[in-house]
């Protein structure tokens, strides 16, 4: 029987559309205020170092063309990465600096009472019920790991962050890619076929399969991946329970 839950957050036990529609265009909103006026704080000027450094290695037509349009252009250098992370948020972009500046941002949110996470109507009762059964329970997701704890701690049914034993973000490497799960297994302390890892997106099923580790595929009427290709589907996380304690190959 499997041991560890690994647990995607979007579209598998947040909805898609909170993301979309609450979380992203209040970081977008708010992006340009906060850095004006945190530029100088040391965390803060990390993250936009990184992302200077993101840029000089983005191949993206988009990200190439803004480079050298802004070169051109008489920009302080607060300006100059403000631009590209805003580029990076109106194309969705995965970037690990962009992830962590989201995580400062939405903390104002939170702590202010504008922000309140949304879950699925099951997820609070699922991973309180894992947690008592004994599952070690754990989360991979792009967002930062500032983002995801304050995401479960300000939930509409209260703080589930004590729940949770491990916090993984795109710092500890790709989600699409094989190698990322294998390091999350060992962060664990567990072997990738004792751990169970539930996403939205097939193609980080795949990956996190190859690494060795059993895949449930999330698919919710909103979700953007609709084809669990060869994964195992769960409609509802209440069906992770059958799957694990009544299917002797889990």
């Amino acid at each position: 029987m499997k041991t560890h839950l690994l647990l995607d957050i979007e579209g598998t036990t947040c909805p898609f559309n909170f993301i979309v529609d609450v979380l992203f265009p209040y970081a977008e909103q708010h992006l340009k205020p906060f850095i004006d006026t945190n530029y100088h704080k040391e965390s803060i000027s990390k993250i936009l170092t990184k992302a200077n450094e993101e840029w000089t290695k983005d191949k993206h037509p988009g990200s190439i063309s803004l480079l050298a349009r802004c070169y051109k252009q008489s920009l302080t250098p607060k300006e100059f990465t403000t631009k590209y992370l805003q580029y990076l948020m109106s194309i969705d972009q995965k970037s690990t600096a962009l992830k962590d500046l989201q995580g400062k941002i939405w903390r104002q949110g939170y702590e202010n009472g504008t922000l309140k996470s949304t879950l699925f109507e099951e997820a609070h009762e699922c991973i309180h019920r894992w947690q008592r059964k004994g599952l070690i329970l754990a989360v991979y997701s792009s967002g930062s790991v500032e983002a995801q704890k304050l995401l479960y701690q300000h939930t509409q049914t209260g703080n589930l962050v004590e729940l949770f034993s491990h916090w993984f973000d795109t710092h500890t490497g790709p989600k699409k890619s094989e190698e990322s799960y294998k390091l999350i297994a060992k962060e664990m302390g567990t072997d990738a076929k004792n751990v169970i890892f539930i996403s939205d997106n097939a193609e980080e099923c795949d990956a996190a399969k190859i690494a060795g580790m059993q895949t449930l595929f999330s698919l919710r009427a909103n979700n953007p991946d609709q084809d669990p290709k060869q994964h195992h589907v769960i409609n509802d996380l209440n069906e992770v329970d059958a799957y694990i304690f009544k299917n002797p190959q889990a």
